[in-house]
């Protein structure tokens, strides 16, 4: 159970969201904006998965033996926390870095 949930939001929220952007983009619904890659949305794809709550809910409903709705629970929650690094170390490779901002002047 647990397996199935981590696998579910660790891979299959990547997979829809970059795969629909991917067809919208070639049937020309839309196009990708101004610096962003095909890297990028795969990396925005694993920040999806970070998105727990909906698959709790589900998981509440689905579930009546509280041993299998405890095994779901872990694997939304390991696969929120892998998808969070995950996303964040694809992403900070796939992003230009940018300049920090100048501070303020203090007391000019």
């Amino acid at each position: 159970m647990s397996l199935g949930a981590f696998v579910g939001l660790l891979l299959g929220k990547p997979i829809g969201v970059a795969g629909f952007v991917f067809i919208a983009v070639i049937t020309g619904v839309t196009r990708l904006p101004p610096g962003a890659s095909w890297s990028a949305m795969i990396g925005i794809g694993l920040l999806a998965g970070i998105g727990f709550t909906m698959a709790l809910f589900i998981a509440n409903l689905a579930f009546l033996e509280q041993a299998l709705l405890d095994q779901a629970k872990i694997g939304v929650l390991a696969a929120s926390v892998v998808a969070s690094l995950a996303g964040l170390a694809f992403l900070s490779r796939a992003l230009p870095r940018r300049e920090p901002a100048p501070a303020p002047a203090v007391g000019t």
